[in-house]
């Protein structure tokens, strides 16, 4: 079998790299084995050499996500980022020389149709991705998912805000370039949905189902599948494109009838935001210790999940152990904002070894590739067991495979977790699941007043009622920075009800962490509540709000 190289610098320009694919092609065809010869294609190696030669005899390997561009083809064939060199499912594969062909003939197209001379400043970009940046605004990009690099000025005029609201908001925000913003800047209520990041953190048990069929299911390798299914599932709720509301030091969410799961968490920190949540039912427990680090870019922010992450199985007893990809919130204030999260996903059962490795596809021009995710469950051994595949918008699929990672003869596609049914037309984009976080449906009998239902603000913007939350939202930011003068002038420091602070601090790829712990009192109290028939009912809706130290807590 021949074989053809042809080598792409980031270097090059348009017509240099049109010349080395055509040249490339036209040498396969006139090999003397042409309908077999394979086609290499090595672009966008900055450090010189092939990582495709290294790949042995797979024939064309191509992206399958490529970025065209005039003056660099984003198409690099990276080392594969599976343990061991696994196959890597992203490469689709091509094997003969009319595939070469009509591959040129589509990079001609593209180059001379649809990727005219830019008219805005252009560089790479985390995520595969370019930047198009409109002229006369220093630091600020706009990218338009489903489009090239001709369209900015178009996709500016686009999205929430009104011209003169993001005119005077990117004035007020360009300081802030390349800071973490968590907890630095106050936000105008016009960017946020009626949830806050305890209830956030709540959405991910909306497929919990799959972590019971985890804890039933004797296959280490197909426990993996679940588990990682259920991890995938919550990016669908994360694409929505609304700020969830900063909790309150002390706020708290509670839910229950979901799965028979009882869900609590609790901010713990307010500088930096911390929050914490331990999740249980007769299958598993999850904890969780949440902080995250952002970046922000000017008209995108840049958000590091710094957090621990345990989901233990209740049958087996294993541990698991999960750490997501970052996340990119695009079009912040100049166009439409949507968000992308590329990047690995890796769960580890830290008990025996095994481990899932995923990987979130960017989005590449005219939105190719996004939402894909593909990946295999390796044993401890590092050797491929199970391919998955999907999309986290849409569902996820799993097939046994060899040690190619090539799917196993007479096995097929099967179907794990697709996303349920959603309402039509939600100002918000909600799913139903969200509707019922939100809802008091959820609220277990004699509900904290420290929850996050409770919030004034947050209600008043679930009725509609922009200026009240926007007021409302204000007088709790202020009451809140009352409070931490009060505790530090009486020398107090804030202790979490629900959580302890333990020793340890664990690594993350974005940062050290400090790890909390349940400490079981919530289950106490709920317990006590549960078994007393002398609680009164109470209208819970007209619970005052209060999260507060030196508050009155006697509602609770």
């Amino acid at each position: 079998m021949s074989q053809v190289m042809s080598l792409v610098s980031p270097f090059d320009s348009q017509m240099q790299i049109l010349r080395k694919f055509f040249s490339a092609a036209v040498a396969a065809l006139t090999l003397p084995s042409a309908p077999s010869t394979n086609l290499f294609l090595d672009v966008g190696n900055s450090g010189g050499g092939s990582n495709a030669s290294s790949n042995g005899d797979k024939g064309l390997l191509l992206p399958s996500v490529i970025s065209f561009g005039p003056l660099v083809m984003e198409a690099s064939l990276r080392e594969l980022r599976s343990p061991r060199n696994a196959p890597d499912r992203r490469w689709r594969r091509f094997d003969d020389s009319s595939n070469s062909i009509a591959l040129v003939f589509l990079l001609i197209l593209f180059q001379s149709n649809l990727c005219p001379q830019e008219e805005h400043e252009q560089e790479r970009v985390w995520g595969g991705r370019r930047k198009e940046r409109l002229l006369g605004y220093e630091g600020l990009e706009v990218i338009n998912p489903e489009g090239g690099t001709d369209d900015a000025e178009a996709e500016a005029q686009r999205g929430r805000w009104k011209q003169e609201d993001r005119d005077s908001y990117w004035k007020m925000m360009q300081k802030y370039i390349g800071s973490d913003v968590t907890s630095m800047v106050t936000l105008p209520v016009i960017i946020f949905e009626p949830m806050t990041m305890l209830q956030k953190m709540a959405e991910i048990m909306e497929y919990s189902y799959l972590l019971d069929m985890a804890d039933e299911c004797e296959d280490p390798y197909m426990r993996l599948v679940y588990t990682s299914s259920w991890a995938i599932s919550v990016y669908y709720a994360y694409q929505r494109t609304w700020k969830p509301f900063n909790p309150i030091l002390g706020e708290t969410y509670e839910m229950v009838n979901h799965g028979g799961i009882t869900f609590i968490a609790e901010q713990v920190s307010h500088h930096p935001p911390m929050g914490v949540a331990h999740a249980e039912n007769e299958h598993f427990t999850y904890d969780i210790t949440s902080k995250l680090r952002t970046k922000f870019l000017g008209n995108s922010i840049e958000i590091y999940p710094v957090g621990r992450t345990r989901l233990t199985l209740k049958k087996s007893g294993v541990v698991l152990d999960l750490v997501p990809p970052p996340t990119k919130v695009n079009n912040l204030i100049f166009g439409r904002t949507w968000i992308d999260s590329p990047g690995e996903m890796v769960m580890t059962n830290l008990t025996t070894g095994d481990k899932v490795v995923l990987y979130f596809q960017p989005c590449g021009w005219f939105g190719a590739g996004r939402y894909e995710v593909d990946g295999y469950v390796y044993d401890a051994a590092e050797e491929p067991k199970i391919l998955m595949t999907g999309k986290w918008n849409e569902s996820m699929s799993c097939q046994p495979c060899d040690q190619e990672g090539e799917p196993l003869p007479g096995t097929e596609l099967k179907e794990v977790w697709r996303v349920a049914a959603t309402p039509e037309n939600d100002k918000y984009q909600y799913t139903y699941f969200a509707h019922k976080i939100n809802s008091f449906d959820t609220a277990p009998k004699k509900l904290l007043a420290s929850d996050s239902r409770l919030r004034p603000d947050r209600y008043a913007l679930e009725k509609g009622d922009m200026s009240k939350s926007g007021a409302e939202k204000s007088s709790l930011e202020e009451r809140q920075r009352v409070e931490k003068r009060n505790r530090e002038a009486n020398g107090h420091q804030f202790t979490p009800r629900w959580f302890n602070l333990t020793d340890e601090i664990t690594p993350t790829p974005w940062g050290d962490l400090e790890v909390y712990e349940y400490n079981g009192k919530y289950t106490e109290h709920r317990a006590c509540i549960d078994v007393s028939d002398s609680i009164e009912e109470v209208d819970i809706k007209s619970t005052e709000f209060n999260p507060w130290q030196y508050g009155n807590l006697s509602t609770e």
